[in-house]
């Protein structure tokens, strides 16, 4: 609907019977991150999510993550490095799942007027949208907004 705010939480899907290559890009201002928030209706677990998205056929992950971010955001990335590989089965909305996360420290090009916002509108290319919002370390280390994929929080955490 025109003029609908985009929802708070958004429910991701995954292929049934797949491993699912996800590139997700880590980026900064400061000690925040910019992260969107699942949610599983099935538990009600909400979890933070750096923004990603699939890896294509014949597509490295900092491709991928750079065509992800032109499409959901607009913005190109002025650096992309590679941070660490991450293996995830877990159970969501009564689904099982298996991804593998490619995570890349990315500094984007303009990103200073994202930082300068509460929340970011990411759209999907089938026309949904929902908010990604900055988030500290220390909230995101907690149960409430647990930062997937698991482990991601102790690697990018500085010092």
């Amino acid at each position: 609907m025109p003029g609908t705010a985009p929802p708070e939480h958004r429910v991701s899907n995954g292929p049934a019977g797949a491993i699912r290559p996800v590139a997700a890009a880590v980026i900064r201002d400061g000690e925040r991150l910019l992260v969107w928030e699942d949610n599983d209706p099935a538990t009600g677990a909400v979890v933070s999510v750096p923004l990603a998205g699939g890896i294509e056929f014949g597509e490295t992950g900092a491709e991928a993550i750079t065509r992800e971010l032109a499409e959901e955001i607009g913005r190109v990335p002025a650096s992309v490095s590679f941070l660490g590989l991450f293996e995830e089965v877990f159970e969501w909305n009564r689904q099982r799942r298996h991804e593998l996360w490619l995570v890349y420290d990315v500094e984007l090009t303009g990103g200073d007027d994202l930082a300068a916002r509460d929340e970011v509108v990411v759209r999907e290319d089938d026309g949904t949208s929902y908010l990604a919002r900055w988030r500290t370390l220390d909230e995101l280390r907690g149960p409430a907004r647990r930062l997937v994929p698991d482990g991601l929080v102790d690697l990018i955490q500085p010092g």
